[in-house]
């Protein structure tokens, strides 16, 4: 499994749609805010505006433009700018929306006409990693076709064209591409603006990635920075300084990391022995296992999968 596709698994990603809409302006509405989500909005015809509580200004969305709410923050939409706002409640109480359709307001033969595709994406809230810690507050790909490839646009279209439309399989089709943009936005973001960002820049120097993908595909190998190192093409003392600029911790601390959340995922989805998932996890005896896993969770690992399944 690529690395960030072994990441999105980890978080468990699991995607949401909530509706297309057509509303004609003026219109605005609240988002409330969410934990353990991404909520996103993709423009698929007309314009409107987007901004985040923690964010002064306005961020303009043009037909074919995605944005994604990367941490759940509270925001508003809204055609044009300034319009009055209700909230999310409001609106669809008010339009009478039953889940089925398109959430309308307005008319749009007497006004500019705005349709969005609406949803968001859970993530396991005990999951952790340092590339979505350090996501930025919101990513805004515009003119998200371009920006993909033939097929992606045509996918997007698609679930225009499914969501909401009473066809067989629509729904499920629509939420399922959906997984695949959110999954393409990021390695985009991740390969244009997150090259330079603190926690991101690592995923994709190539340099860094090669150890990283290492890690990732055998964690339970005994890994020496050495190793590393040689794997990346640098030299022990070039490759620890540059994966702690770029990923924001040592390359031992993030194999560390990044087995704790594999052992995690073990104890929560299956009922192997403490040993196999010591052993899974790099260790060879659970004694060393147990001391590191309390170090993270505060609860040595029985404890932690009986608070998971009861007594």
């Amino acid at each position: 499994m690529d690395l960030l596709s072994s990441i999105l698994n980890m978080m468990k990603m699991s995607g949401t749609l909530y509706f297309r809409t057509s509303f004609t302006s003026p219109w605005g509405v609240e988002v409330p805010p969410h934990e353990n989500v991404s909520r996103f909005h993709y423009v698929h015809r007309g314009r409107c505006f987007a901004r985040l509580e923690t964010q002064e200004n306005p961020v303009a969305l043009e037909q074919g433009d995605l944005i994604i709410i990367t941490h759940g923050e509270r925001h508003w939409l809204s055609e044009p700018h300034n319009s009055t706002v209700s909230s999310l409640e409001t609106i669809v109480e008010d339009a009478g929306f039953n889940g089925r359709g398109a959430l309308i307001v307005g008319d749009p033969e007497n006004g500019h006409e705005t349709q969005l595709i609406c949803g968001h994406f859970a993530f396991d809230p005990g999951a952790q990693h340092v590339l979505f810690e350090s996501l930025p507050q919101f990513i805004h790909v515009k003119d998200y076709g371009k920006a993909s490839p033939d097929w992606l646009d045509n996918s997007l279209k698609m679930i225009g064209a499914e969501l909401g439309h009473e066809k067989l399989g629509g729904d499920l089709i629509a939420l399922r591409l959906s997984e695949i943009i959110y999954t393409q936005a990021i390695r985009h973001y991740l390969e244009n603006d997150g090259k330079s960002l603190p926690g991101l820049a690592g995923f994709s120097d190539s340099n860094i990635r090669a150890a990283l993908i290492a890690m990732h595909d055998n964690p339970a190998n005994s890994w020496s920075v050495e190793d590393l190192a040689k794997i990346s093409g640098m030299s022990r003392t070039a490759f620890s300084n540059r994966f702690n600029e770029l990923i924001g911790n040592s390359p031992l601390n993030y194999l560390i990391n990044w087995r704790m959340q594999i052992a995690r995922q073990l104890l929560i989805d299956t009922d192997s022995s403490i040993i196999d998932i010591a052993l899974k996890s790099g260790y060879q005896s659970e004694a060393a296992f147990g001391r590191i896993f309390k170090r993270y969770f505060n609860v040595p690992p029985a404890g932690f999968r009986r608070n998971f399944t009861g007594p």
